[in-house]
Protein backbone atom coordinates (compact mmCIF):
# COMPACT_ATOMS: atom_id res chain seq x y z
CA UNK A 1 0.00 0.00 0.00
CA UNK A 2 0.80 3.67 -0.77
CA UNK A 3 2.63 5.74 1.91
CA UNK A 4 1.98 9.53 2.81
CA UNK A 5 4.86 11.57 2.94
CA UNK A 6 4.34 11.97 6.92
CA UNK A 7 4.22 8.67 7.47
CA UNK A 8 7.28 8.50 5.53
CA UNK A 9 9.41 10.28 8.41
CA UNK A 10 8.52 8.14 10.32
CA UNK A 11 9.31 4.84 8.82
CA UNK A 12 12.42 2.92 9.19
CA UNK A 13 13.76 3.63 5.87
CA UNK A 14 13.41 7.32 6.87
CA UNK A 15 14.86 6.96 9.50
CA UNK A 16 17.86 4.57 8.21
CA UNK A 17 18.31 7.75 6.04
CA UNK A 18 18.28 10.36 8.61
CA UNK A 19 20.82 7.99 10.92
CA UNK A 20 22.77 7.78 7.76
CA UNK A 21 23.05 11.63 6.85
CA UNK A 22 24.62 12.41 10.20
CA UNK A 23 27.27 9.62 9.57
CA UNK A 24 28.08 10.92 6.06
CA UNK A 25 27.17 14.89 6.08
CA UNK A 26 30.61 16.32 6.90
CA UNK A 27 32.21 13.89 4.66
CA UNK A 28 34.15 15.04 1.81
CA UNK A 29 34.06 14.12 -1.23
CA UNK A 30 37.97 14.03 -1.77
CA UNK A 31 37.40 11.28 0.89
CA UNK A 32 34.79 9.44 -1.14
CA UNK A 33 36.98 10.03 -4.13
CA UNK A 34 40.27 8.58 -2.21
CA UNK A 35 37.98 5.96 -0.67
CA UNK A 36 36.56 4.25 -3.97
CA UNK A 37 39.09 5.23 -6.93
CA UNK A 38 36.30 3.51 -9.58
CA UNK A 39 33.75 5.69 -8.08
CA UNK A 40 33.80 7.84 -11.03
CA UNK A 41 33.08 4.65 -13.59
CA UNK A 42 30.50 2.47 -11.20
CA UNK A 43 28.59 6.05 -10.21
CA UNK A 44 27.12 6.37 -13.87
CA UNK A 45 24.31 5.17 -15.69
CA UNK A 46 22.61 5.11 -19.37
CA UNK A 47 19.41 6.13 -20.04
CA UNK A 48 18.42 5.79 -23.76
CA UNK A 49 21.05 8.32 -24.88
CA UNK A 50 21.98 9.80 -21.82
CA UNK A 51 24.90 9.21 -19.97
CA UNK A 52 24.70 10.38 -16.01
CA UNK A 53 27.79 10.77 -13.47
CA UNK A 54 26.38 11.25 -10.25
CA UNK A 55 29.88 10.43 -8.62
CA UNK A 56 30.47 13.69 -7.42
CA UNK A 57 27.65 13.99 -4.48
CA UNK A 58 27.79 13.87 -1.17
CA UNK A 59 26.74 10.20 -1.48
CA UNK A 60 28.20 6.36 -1.24
CA UNK A 61 26.63 3.19 -2.33
CA UNK A 62 24.77 2.70 1.23
CA UNK A 63 23.12 6.50 0.81
CA UNK A 64 21.18 5.18 -3.20
CA UNK A 65 20.21 1.82 -1.31
CA UNK A 66 18.95 3.88 1.47
CA UNK A 67 17.01 6.62 -0.80
CA UNK A 68 15.94 3.36 -3.08
CA UNK A 69 14.36 1.89 -0.55
CA UNK A 70 12.27 4.59 0.45
CA UNK A 71 11.18 5.25 -2.40
CA UNK A 72 9.53 1.54 -2.31
CA UNK A 73 7.99 2.24 0.57
CA UNK A 74 6.56 5.40 -1.14
CA UNK A 75 5.03 3.20 -3.83
CA UNK A 76 7.11 4.88 -6.42
CA UNK A 77 6.74 1.86 -9.06
CA UNK A 78 2.98 1.37 -8.09
CA UNK A 79 1.72 5.08 -8.92
CA UNK A 80 4.43 5.32 -12.06
CA UNK A 81 2.01 2.12 -13.18
CA UNK A 82 -0.86 4.12 -12.22
CA UNK A 83 -0.22 7.24 -14.79
CA UNK A 84 0.80 5.48 -17.07
CA UNK A 85 -2.15 3.10 -16.79
CA UNK A 86 -4.60 6.63 -17.06
CA UNK A 87 -5.94 6.33 -13.68
CA UNK A 88 -6.76 9.78 -12.23
CA UNK A 89 -3.64 10.73 -10.26
CA UNK A 90 -4.37 14.09 -10.48
CA UNK A 91 -6.86 13.80 -7.43
CA UNK A 92 -7.80 17.42 -7.19
CA UNK A 93 -8.84 17.67 -10.42
CA UNK A 94 -10.47 14.55 -11.49
CA UNK A 95 -8.06 14.19 -13.96
CA UNK A 96 -5.77 11.21 -15.06
CA UNK A 97 -1.77 12.10 -15.71
CA UNK A 98 -1.23 11.12 -19.33
CA UNK A 99 1.10 13.61 -21.12
CA UNK A 100 2.93 9.99 -22.02
CA UNK A 101 -0.05 9.07 -24.22
CA UNK A 102 0.79 12.16 -26.32
CA UNK A 103 4.53 10.60 -27.68
CA UNK A 104 3.18 6.62 -27.55
CA UNK A 105 3.51 4.62 -30.70
CA UNK A 106 0.11 4.19 -32.52
CA UNK A 107 0.25 0.45 -31.39
CA UNK A 108 -0.06 0.84 -28.15
CA UNK A 109 -3.00 1.73 -26.33
CA UNK A 110 -3.73 3.59 -23.43
CA UNK A 111 -7.19 3.60 -21.99
CA UNK A 112 -8.81 6.51 -20.01
CA UNK A 113 -12.56 5.43 -18.97
CA UNK A 114 -12.82 2.63 -21.31
CA UNK A 115 -11.56 4.35 -24.14
CA UNK A 116 -8.42 3.88 -26.14
CA UNK A 117 -6.92 7.43 -26.57
CA UNK A 118 -3.98 6.88 -28.90
CA UNK A 119 -5.98 6.29 -32.22
CA UNK A 120 -7.12 10.57 -30.93
CA UNK A 121 -3.52 11.41 -30.17
CA UNK A 122 -2.21 10.00 -33.80
CA UNK A 123 -5.28 11.81 -35.10
CA UNK A 124 -4.39 14.90 -33.83
CA UNK A 125 -0.99 14.17 -34.90
CA UNK A 126 -1.63 13.58 -38.57
CA UNK A 127 -3.63 16.88 -38.57
CA UNK A 128 -1.10 18.89 -37.35
CA UNK A 129 1.33 17.24 -39.76
CA UNK A 130 -0.82 18.58 -42.96
CA UNK A 131 -1.27 21.70 -41.55
CA UNK A 132 2.44 22.24 -40.93
CA UNK A 133 3.28 20.94 -44.37
CA UNK A 134 0.68 23.43 -45.75
CA UNK A 135 2.25 26.24 -44.30
CA UNK A 136 6.23 25.39 -44.99
CA UNK A 137 5.33 24.62 -48.35
CA UNK A 138 3.57 27.62 -49.13
CA UNK A 139 0.34 26.09 -50.48
CA UNK A 140 -1.84 28.13 -47.31
CA UNK A 141 -2.01 31.59 -48.20
CA UNK A 142 -2.95 34.77 -46.60
CA UNK A 143 -5.84 36.69 -47.45
CA UNK A 144 -4.24 38.46 -50.05
CA UNK A 145 -3.10 35.25 -51.59
CA UNK A 146 0.81 35.64 -50.23
CA UNK A 147 2.65 32.26 -48.95
CA UNK A 148 3.42 32.40 -44.92
CA UNK A 149 6.98 33.52 -43.99
CA UNK A 150 6.14 34.85 -40.29
CA UNK A 151 4.62 32.09 -37.48
CA UNK A 152 3.72 33.96 -34.43
CA UNK A 153 2.39 31.74 -31.06
CA UNK A 154 0.28 33.23 -28.85
CA UNK A 155 -0.23 31.28 -25.56
CA UNK A 156 0.93 31.79 -21.48
CA UNK A 157 2.98 29.80 -19.03
CA UNK A 158 3.08 25.86 -21.05
CA UNK A 159 0.80 27.59 -24.09
CA UNK A 160 4.23 29.13 -24.30
CA UNK A 161 7.37 28.18 -22.65
CA UNK A 162 7.30 24.77 -24.05
CA UNK A 163 7.82 25.13 -28.08
CA UNK A 164 9.26 28.46 -27.61
CA UNK A 165 12.01 26.92 -25.78
CA UNK A 166 12.14 23.79 -28.30
CA UNK A 167 12.11 26.31 -31.12
CA UNK A 168 15.44 27.99 -30.02
CA UNK A 169 16.52 24.72 -28.78
CA UNK A 170 16.22 23.13 -32.04
CA UNK A 171 17.36 26.32 -33.95
CA UNK A 172 19.25 24.12 -36.07
CA UNK A 173 16.57 22.38 -37.75
CA UNK A 174 13.96 24.75 -38.25
CA UNK A 175 12.88 26.43 -41.77
CA UNK A 176 15.81 29.37 -41.85
CA UNK A 177 13.29 31.10 -44.48
CA UNK A 178 10.88 31.55 -41.92
CA UNK A 179 10.37 33.66 -38.45
CA UNK A 180 8.96 32.41 -35.75
CA UNK A 181 8.07 34.23 -33.01
CA UNK A 182 6.44 33.50 -29.21
CA UNK A 183 3.98 36.17 -27.47
CA UNK A 184 2.85 35.60 -23.59
CA UNK A 185 3.33 38.61 -21.58
CA UNK A 186 0.02 40.69 -21.48
CA UNK A 187 2.57 44.21 -21.38
CA UNK A 188 1.94 45.57 -24.35
CA UNK A 189 5.58 45.67 -25.19
CA UNK A 190 5.40 41.88 -26.24
CA UNK A 191 2.99 41.67 -28.80
CA UNK A 192 4.20 45.40 -30.39
CA UNK A 193 7.92 43.75 -30.54
CA UNK A 194 6.59 40.47 -32.21
CA UNK A 195 4.85 41.99 -35.20
CA UNK A 196 5.94 45.45 -35.45
CA UNK A 197 9.14 44.57 -38.39
CA UNK A 198 6.29 41.74 -39.58
CA UNK A 199 4.04 41.48 -42.75
CA UNK A 200 0.30 41.13 -42.29
CA UNK A 201 -0.20 39.52 -45.70
CA UNK A 202 2.89 36.77 -44.80
CA UNK A 203 1.92 35.95 -40.91
CA UNK A 204 0.24 33.72 -39.38
CA UNK A 205 -1.08 33.59 -35.61
CA UNK A 206 -1.42 29.89 -33.81
CA UNK A 207 -3.54 31.17 -30.71
CA UNK A 208 -3.29 28.42 -27.83
CA UNK A 209 -5.79 28.14 -24.89
CA UNK A 210 -7.34 25.64 -23.85
CA UNK A 211 -10.69 27.48 -22.90
CA UNK A 212 -9.87 30.37 -25.06
CA UNK A 213 -10.43 32.46 -22.27
CA UNK A 214 -7.07 32.70 -20.71
CA UNK A 215 -6.90 36.48 -20.21
CA UNK A 216 -3.70 37.33 -21.34
CA UNK A 217 -3.96 35.46 -24.22
CA UNK A 218 -7.11 36.84 -25.46
CA UNK A 219 -6.13 40.47 -25.12
CA UNK A 220 -3.00 39.57 -26.87
CA UNK A 221 -4.66 37.40 -30.00
CA UNK A 222 -7.41 40.93 -29.82
CA UNK A 223 -4.40 42.91 -30.53
CA UNK A 224 -2.67 40.55 -33.21
CA UNK A 225 -6.00 40.56 -34.63
CA UNK A 226 -6.33 44.20 -35.18
CA UNK A 227 -2.82 44.70 -36.46
CA UNK A 228 -4.13 42.29 -39.18
CA UNK A 229 -6.78 43.49 -40.07
CA UNK A 230 -5.33 47.17 -39.51
CA UNK A 231 -2.37 46.28 -41.49
CA UNK A 232 -4.36 44.39 -44.34
CA UNK A 233 -6.81 47.24 -44.94
CA UNK A 234 -9.68 43.58 -44.58
CA UNK A 235 -12.73 42.78 -42.86
CA UNK A 236 -13.13 39.71 -40.68
CA UNK A 237 -13.07 37.19 -43.38
CA UNK A 238 -9.51 37.60 -43.42
CA UNK A 239 -9.31 36.09 -39.82
CA UNK A 240 -9.23 32.91 -41.29
CA UNK A 241 -6.19 32.66 -43.65
CA UNK A 242 -4.54 34.08 -40.79
CA UNK A 243 -5.47 32.68 -37.78
CA UNK A 244 -5.86 28.93 -36.03
CA UNK A 245 -6.38 27.75 -32.63
CA UNK A 246 -5.15 25.07 -30.42
CA UNK A 247 -8.28 25.14 -28.34
CA UNK A 248 -11.20 22.64 -27.10
CA UNK A 249 -13.81 25.62 -27.31
CA UNK A 250 -14.97 25.73 -30.47
CA UNK A 251 -17.57 27.57 -29.74
CA UNK A 252 -15.36 30.82 -28.33
CA UNK A 253 -12.58 29.81 -31.33
CA UNK A 254 -15.76 30.57 -34.11
CA UNK A 255 -16.40 33.68 -32.00
CA UNK A 256 -13.54 35.38 -32.56
CA UNK A 257 -13.22 34.38 -36.26
CA UNK A 258 -11.13 31.38 -36.95
CA UNK A 259 -12.19 28.69 -38.40
CA UNK A 260 -12.77 25.80 -36.28
CA UNK A 261 -11.66 23.15 -39.34
CA UNK A 262 -8.22 24.67 -37.53
CA UNK A 263 -8.48 24.48 -34.65
CA UNK A 264 -6.15 21.50 -33.00
CA UNK A 265 -7.48 19.48 -30.19
CA UNK A 266 -5.94 18.86 -26.78
CA UNK A 267 -7.06 17.38 -23.80
CA UNK A 268 -7.50 17.49 -19.47
CA UNK A 269 -5.54 14.70 -19.01
CA UNK A 270 -2.59 16.70 -20.46
CA UNK A 271 -1.51 19.34 -18.18
CA UNK A 272 0.10 22.40 -19.27
CA UNK A 273 3.44 22.53 -18.32
CA UNK A 274 3.62 19.63 -20.04
CA UNK A 275 1.89 19.59 -23.36
CA UNK A 276 5.08 21.00 -25.80
CA UNK A 277 4.77 17.59 -27.36
CA UNK A 278 0.82 18.20 -28.18
CA UNK A 279 -1.03 20.49 -30.45
CA UNK A 280 0.62 23.17 -28.37
CA UNK A 281 3.74 22.52 -30.24
CA UNK A 282 2.07 22.93 -33.89
CA UNK A 283 4.39 26.33 -33.95
CA UNK A 284 7.32 23.92 -33.23
CA UNK A 285 5.97 21.22 -35.80
CA UNK A 286 6.18 24.26 -38.16
CA UNK A 287 9.78 25.08 -37.45
CA UNK A 288 11.11 22.11 -37.72
CA UNK A 289 8.83 19.82 -39.54
CA UNK A 290 6.36 16.44 -38.92
CA UNK A 291 9.44 13.95 -38.83
CA UNK A 292 11.55 15.76 -36.69
CA UNK A 293 8.84 16.43 -34.29
CA UNK A 294 8.08 12.78 -34.49
CA UNK A 295 11.82 12.31 -33.71
CA UNK A 296 11.50 14.31 -30.88
CA UNK A 297 8.34 12.70 -29.81
CA UNK A 298 10.39 9.20 -30.06
CA UNK A 299 13.11 10.59 -27.49
CA UNK A 300 10.41 11.30 -25.25
CA UNK A 301 8.45 8.06 -25.46
CA UNK A 302 12.24 6.35 -25.14
CA UNK A 303 12.98 7.93 -21.54
CA UNK A 304 9.24 7.07 -20.68
CA UNK A 305 9.94 3.48 -21.32
CA UNK A 306 13.09 3.55 -19.52
CA UNK A 307 11.76 5.03 -16.53
CA UNK A 308 8.65 2.98 -16.37
CA UNK A 309 10.85 -0.24 -16.35
CA UNK A 310 14.19 0.30 -15.61
CA UNK A 311 15.11 -1.02 -11.68
CA UNK A 312 15.05 1.99 -9.75
CA UNK A 313 18.93 1.53 -8.74
CA UNK A 314 19.39 2.20 -12.47
CA UNK A 315 17.15 4.02 -13.06
CA UNK A 316 18.04 8.31 -13.77
CA UNK A 317 14.79 9.96 -13.68
CA UNK A 318 14.50 8.19 -10.09
CA UNK A 319 17.85 8.30 -9.09
CA UNK A 320 17.93 12.05 -10.38
CA UNK A 321 14.45 12.91 -7.85
CA UNK A 322 16.14 10.90 -4.93
CA UNK A 323 19.18 13.19 -4.96
CA UNK A 324 16.72 16.08 -4.87
CA UNK A 325 15.19 14.36 -1.96
CA UNK A 326 18.17 13.79 -0.33
CA UNK A 327 19.48 17.77 -0.21
CA UNK A 328 16.70 19.33 0.18
CA UNK A 329 15.64 17.13 2.93
CA UNK A 330 18.32 16.12 4.75
CA UNK A 331 20.98 19.14 4.04
CA UNK A 332 18.66 21.67 3.63
CA UNK A 333 18.99 23.21 0.68
CA UNK A 334 16.43 25.65 -1.33
CA UNK A 335 17.65 25.65 -4.94
CA UNK A 336 18.67 23.52 -7.73
CA UNK A 337 20.88 25.03 -10.61
CA UNK A 338 20.17 23.60 -14.30
CA UNK A 339 23.56 24.48 -16.00
CA UNK A 340 23.44 23.60 -19.92
CA UNK A 341 26.90 23.56 -21.92
CA UNK A 342 25.07 24.74 -25.09
CA UNK A 343 23.54 28.46 -26.38
CA UNK A 344 20.74 26.97 -28.28
CA UNK A 345 19.36 26.03 -24.62
CA UNK A 346 19.04 29.42 -23.38
CA UNK A 347 15.68 28.70 -22.60
CA UNK A 348 15.90 25.28 -21.08
CA UNK A 349 15.91 26.53 -17.05
CA UNK A 350 13.22 28.88 -18.02
CA UNK A 351 10.91 25.77 -18.79
CA UNK A 352 12.33 23.64 -16.33
CA UNK A 353 11.67 26.03 -13.40
CA UNK A 354 8.00 25.85 -14.85
CA UNK A 355 7.61 22.18 -14.72
CA UNK A 356 9.26 21.57 -11.40
CA UNK A 357 8.12 24.33 -9.27
CA UNK A 358 4.45 24.52 -10.27
CA UNK A 359 4.52 20.75 -9.64
CA UNK A 360 5.87 20.48 -6.73
CA UNK A 361 5.55 23.99 -5.04
CA UNK A 362 3.12 22.77 -2.85
CA UNK A 363 2.67 22.15 0.69
CA UNK A 364 -0.68 19.96 1.69
CA UNK A 365 -0.24 16.08 0.83
CA UNK A 366 -2.92 14.32 -1.43
CA UNK A 367 -4.78 14.21 1.21
CA UNK A 368 -5.08 17.97 2.22
CA UNK A 369 -2.95 17.43 5.38
CA UNK A 370 0.22 19.62 5.74
CA UNK A 371 3.95 18.34 4.40
CA UNK A 372 6.54 18.58 7.05
CA UNK A 373 9.33 18.52 5.20
CA UNK A 374 11.03 20.75 2.71
CA UNK A 375 9.29 20.46 -0.73
CA UNK A 376 9.92 21.93 -4.20
CA UNK A 377 13.27 23.48 -4.92
CA UNK A 378 13.55 27.05 -6.71
CA UNK A 379 14.91 26.11 -10.23
CA UNK A 380 17.67 28.46 -11.69
CA UNK A 381 20.76 28.92 -13.92
CA UNK A 382 21.40 30.20 -17.39
CA UNK A 383 23.87 28.34 -20.31
CA UNK A 384 27.46 27.70 -20.92
CA UNK A 385 30.23 29.98 -19.54
CA UNK A 386 28.27 32.98 -19.11
CA UNK A 387 27.28 31.94 -15.57
CA UNK A 388 31.24 31.14 -14.87
CA UNK A 389 31.40 34.78 -15.11
CA UNK A 390 28.70 35.81 -12.93
CA UNK A 391 26.70 33.77 -9.73
CA UNK A 392 29.79 30.74 -9.94
CA UNK A 393 31.29 32.80 -7.46
CA UNK A 394 28.67 32.57 -5.10
CA UNK A 395 28.56 28.43 -5.94
CA UNK A 396 32.25 27.57 -5.15
CA UNK A 397 33.14 30.17 -2.07
CA UNK A 398 29.33 31.52 -0.80
CA UNK A 399 27.36 30.59 2.19
CA UNK A 400 25.12 28.49 0.41
CA UNK A 401 25.02 24.77 -1.09
CA UNK A 402 23.50 24.49 -4.20
CA UNK A 403 23.12 21.05 -6.05
CA UNK A 404 23.91 21.60 -10.02
CA UNK A 405 23.12 19.52 -12.98
CA UNK A 406 25.33 20.06 -16.22
CA UNK A 407 24.42 18.90 -19.49
CA UNK A 408 26.90 19.45 -22.23
CA UNK A 409 26.59 17.80 -25.74
CA UNK A 410 29.59 15.51 -27.62
CA UNK A 411 29.30 16.90 -30.42
CA UNK A 412 29.09 20.86 -31.50
CA UNK A 413 25.94 22.08 -33.08
CA UNK A 414 28.87 24.04 -34.48
CA UNK A 415 32.35 22.87 -34.99
CA UNK A 416 34.12 26.48 -35.30
CA UNK A 417 38.18 26.11 -34.61
CA UNK A 418 38.51 24.98 -30.60
CA UNK A 419 34.86 26.65 -29.39
CA UNK A 420 33.85 22.97 -28.30
CA UNK A 421 36.64 21.61 -26.65
CA UNK A 422 36.85 25.22 -24.41
CA UNK A 423 33.16 25.20 -23.99
CA UNK A 424 33.57 21.12 -22.44
CA UNK A 425 37.01 21.80 -21.17
CA UNK A 426 34.77 24.26 -18.76
CA UNK A 427 32.18 21.90 -18.13
CA UNK A 428 34.71 19.15 -17.15
CA UNK A 429 36.80 21.70 -15.09
CA UNK A 430 33.52 23.36 -13.04
CA UNK A 431 32.46 20.23 -11.75
CA UNK A 432 35.93 19.03 -10.73
CA UNK A 433 36.37 22.18 -8.83
CA UNK A 434 33.28 22.21 -7.08
CA UNK A 435 33.49 18.79 -6.01
CA UNK A 436 37.47 19.11 -4.66
CA UNK A 437 37.97 22.95 -3.98
CA UNK A 438 41.54 23.59 -3.35
CA UNK A 439 42.59 23.52 -0.02
CA UNK A 440 44.76 25.87 2.38
CA UNK A 441 48.04 24.03 1.64
CA UNK A 442 47.94 23.86 -1.98
CA UNK A 443 46.74 27.38 -1.77
CA UNK A 444 50.28 28.13 -0.02
CA UNK A 445 51.89 26.04 -1.60
CA UNK A 446 51.90 28.26 -5.21
CA UNK A 447 53.23 30.80 -2.69
CA UNK A 448 50.56 32.98 -2.48
CA UNK A 449 50.91 35.76 0.31
CA UNK A 450 49.32 35.11 3.96
CA UNK A 451 46.58 37.61 3.78
CA UNK A 452 45.32 36.20 0.43
CA UNK A 453 45.12 33.01 1.19
CA UNK A 454 41.62 32.70 3.17
CA UNK A 455 40.31 34.54 0.00
CA UNK A 456 42.17 31.83 -2.10
CA UNK A 457 40.47 28.90 -0.83
CA UNK A 458 38.06 27.05 -2.24
CA UNK A 459 36.48 24.55 0.43
CA UNK A 460 34.59 22.15 -2.55
CA UNK A 461 32.22 19.40 -1.24
CA UNK A 462 28.99 20.74 -3.70
CA UNK A 463 27.35 18.53 -5.47
CA UNK A 464 26.85 18.21 -9.20
CA UNK A 465 25.44 16.03 -11.54
CA UNK A 466 26.67 15.55 -15.41
CA UNK A 467 24.62 14.64 -17.97
CA UNK A 468 26.17 14.38 -21.16
CA UNK A 469 24.58 13.06 -24.46
CA UNK A 470 25.66 12.61 -28.17
CA UNK A 471 24.60 15.77 -29.48
CA UNK A 472 21.74 18.27 -29.25
CA UNK A 473 18.87 16.56 -31.80
CA UNK A 474 15.26 16.49 -31.68
CA UNK A 475 15.27 12.97 -30.41
CA UNK A 476 17.52 13.92 -27.45
CA UNK A 477 15.83 17.14 -26.45
CA UNK A 478 12.71 14.89 -26.19
CA UNK A 479 14.57 12.62 -23.91
CA UNK A 480 15.85 15.73 -21.75
CA UNK A 481 12.40 17.16 -21.29
CA UNK A 482 11.23 13.40 -20.28
CA UNK A 483 13.85 12.80 -17.63
CA UNK A 484 13.12 16.18 -16.02
CA UNK A 485 9.46 15.10 -16.23
CA UNK A 486 10.17 11.86 -14.68
CA UNK A 487 12.49 13.42 -12.01
CA UNK A 488 9.76 16.01 -11.08
CA UNK A 489 7.21 12.80 -10.74
CA UNK A 490 9.73 11.03 -8.48
CA UNK A 491 10.65 13.84 -5.87
CA UNK A 492 6.52 14.71 -5.66
CA UNK A 493 5.46 10.41 -5.33
CA UNK A 494 7.88 10.81 -2.39
CA UNK A 495 6.58 13.66 -0.85
CA UNK A 496 2.69 12.52 -1.01
CA UNK A 497 1.69 15.67 -3.29
CA UNK A 498 -0.47 16.01 -6.00
CA UNK A 499 2.48 17.15 -8.89
CA UNK A 500 -0.45 17.78 -11.65
CA UNK A 501 -2.83 20.50 -10.25
CA UNK A 502 -1.44 24.65 -9.79
CA UNK A 503 -4.09 26.30 -7.58
CA UNK A 504 -2.10 28.48 -6.94
CA UNK A 505 -1.39 30.69 -9.99
CA UNK A 506 -5.83 30.98 -9.40
CA UNK A 507 -6.07 33.32 -6.61
CA UNK A 508 -3.75 36.32 -8.08
CA UNK A 509 -5.23 36.22 -11.35
CA UNK A 510 -8.46 36.44 -9.49
CA UNK A 511 -7.68 39.19 -7.86
CA UNK A 512 -6.23 41.08 -10.93
CA UNK A 513 -9.70 40.83 -12.59
CA UNK A 514 -11.16 42.34 -9.84
CA UNK A 515 -8.90 45.25 -9.84
CA UNK A 516 -8.82 45.81 -14.17
CA UNK A 517 -11.88 47.59 -13.23
CA UNK A 518 -11.18 49.79 -10.84
CA UNK A 519 -8.42 51.02 -13.17
CA UNK A 520 -10.11 51.70 -16.14
CA UNK A 521 -13.29 53.07 -14.84
CA UNK A 522 -14.28 56.88 -15.52
CA UNK A 523 -15.22 57.32 -12.08
CA UNK A 524 -13.43 57.28 -8.92
CA UNK A 525 -13.96 53.78 -7.93
CA UNK A 526 -15.12 52.54 -4.09
CA UNK A 527 -12.05 50.02 -3.08
CA UNK A 528 -11.92 48.01 -0.63
CA UNK A 529 -8.40 46.20 -0.85
CA UNK A 530 -6.31 46.49 2.09
CA UNK A 531 -4.99 50.25 2.76
CA UNK A 532 -1.50 49.82 0.12
CA UNK A 533 -3.26 48.35 -2.52
CA UNK A 534 -5.56 50.95 -1.83
CA UNK A 535 -3.25 53.25 -2.14
CA UNK A 536 -1.48 51.70 -5.16
CA UNK A 537 -4.51 51.90 -7.30
CA UNK A 538 -4.96 55.50 -6.39
CA UNK A 539 -1.56 56.65 -7.55
CA UNK A 540 -1.63 54.61 -10.42
CA UNK A 541 -4.93 56.64 -11.52
CA UNK A 542 -4.17 59.74 -10.42
CA UNK A 543 -0.20 59.63 -12.35
CA UNK A 544 -1.53 57.63 -15.65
Amino acid sequence: MMSTMNDLTQTAEWQALQEHFEEIRDVHMRDLFSADTSRGETMTLQAVDLYLDFSKNRIDGETIRRLVALAERAGLRERAEAMFGGREINTTEGRAVLHVALRAPETESIYVDGEDIVPSVHEVLRKMSAFAERVRSGAWKGATGRRIRNVVNIGIGGSDLGPAMACEALKDFTDRSMTFRFVSNVDGTDIWEATQDLEPAETIFIVSSKTFSTIETLTNATTARGWLLSGLDADESAVRHHFVAVSTNAEKVEAFGIDTANMFEFWDWVGGRYSMDSAIGLSLMIAIGPARFREMLDGFHAMDQHFRTAPLDKNVPAILGLLGIWYGDFFGTETQAILPYSQYLGQLTSYLQQLDMESNGKSVRLDGSPVLVQTGPVVWGTPGTNGQHAYYQLIHQGTKLIPCDFIGFVKPAHAIGRHHDLLMANLFAQTEALAFGKTRQEVEAEGVPDHLVPHRIFAGNHPTNTILAPELSPRILGELIALYEHRVFTMGTIWGINSFDQWGVELGKALANRIVPELESEEEPLLAHDSSTNALIRRYRQAK
